[in-house]
This record gives C-alpha cells, structure tokens and sequence, in this order.
C-alpha cells in the first residue's frame, strides 16, 4: 500500500472544514487541520516535511489570515503547492497570490477542489523546480 498525501486544510468554519476533509479524504488524501493562522503556521512548522500542499481560506476571522499563511508556507518552501478558497477576496488573487496556487472562489463543488489540488500537485511532480544554488 503508498502512503497517502498529507495536506494541510486550513479553515476557520467548522462545518465547512468538516465537510472539505471529508471530501479530501474520500479522494485519498490524509488531512492535517487547523482552524486559525496561528494554528496553520504552527503544522507547517512543525510538519512541512511531511505535507505536500497547503488549502488554505483566505478570511480565518481574527488573527492571522490565509495569505500570512500561505506567505509563511512559502518562507519555508518556495515551490509549495497552494490552493486559496474564499466567498469574497477572490479580486485580491493577482495581487497576493503566487505561483503555483491556484484561487476557488466559495462555493465550489468537492470535485473542484481535488482537481485543483491534484493538478498542483501532478505539475509539481512533473516539474520539480530546484534553486539555483543547489
């Protein structure tokens, strides 16, 4: 049996956290949550070796919000796999998003998001991404 793909889910409604695991784990994934930023910064600290992306909401309520984390994943690994999802700071995108991430804009169906995070990660695969002073 391959080891499942852990991610790291990042949402601060519970429901909809819930319901976003459920459908990343019935599409073979093994999730890490956290419902805030600080909470967010903290697994990938202490985890990122072991995560391969990151599926962040942009708006986590007070304290930290998805961008500060997925900037923060970047620190860490500047090729990491990033998907955004958000009801209304979809227009902010251009602007904070970087590559390889991709926005869903609230709602979206299930099958919207394993496509997304599943392209990320096929093209990460493909095209492993090295600095240049390795």
């Amino acid at each position: 049996m391959t080891p499942s793909i852990k991610l790291l889910l990042v949402e601060d409604e519970a429901v909809i956290r819930l319901c976003l695991e459920d459908a990343l784990t019935d599409g073979g994934f093994t999730i890490v949550t956290a419902a805030t930023g600080e909470d967010a910064i903290r697994e990938l600290e202490n985890q990122l070796d072991n995560l391969a992306g990151l599926i962040t909401d942009v708006r986590l309520g007070s304290g930290l919000d998805g961008w500060e984390v997925a900037r923060r994943a970047r620190e860490l690994n500047p090729y990491f796999p990033i998907v955004y999802s958000t009801a209304d700071s979809a227009a902010d995108w251009p602007i904070q998003g970087v590559p390889n991430s991709i926005m869903l804009q609230k709602p979206f169906a299930n099958s919207q998001l394993l496509v997304a995070i599943s392209t990320l990660l096929n093209d990460a695969a493909a095209n492993p991404v090295r600095p240049i002073d390795e």
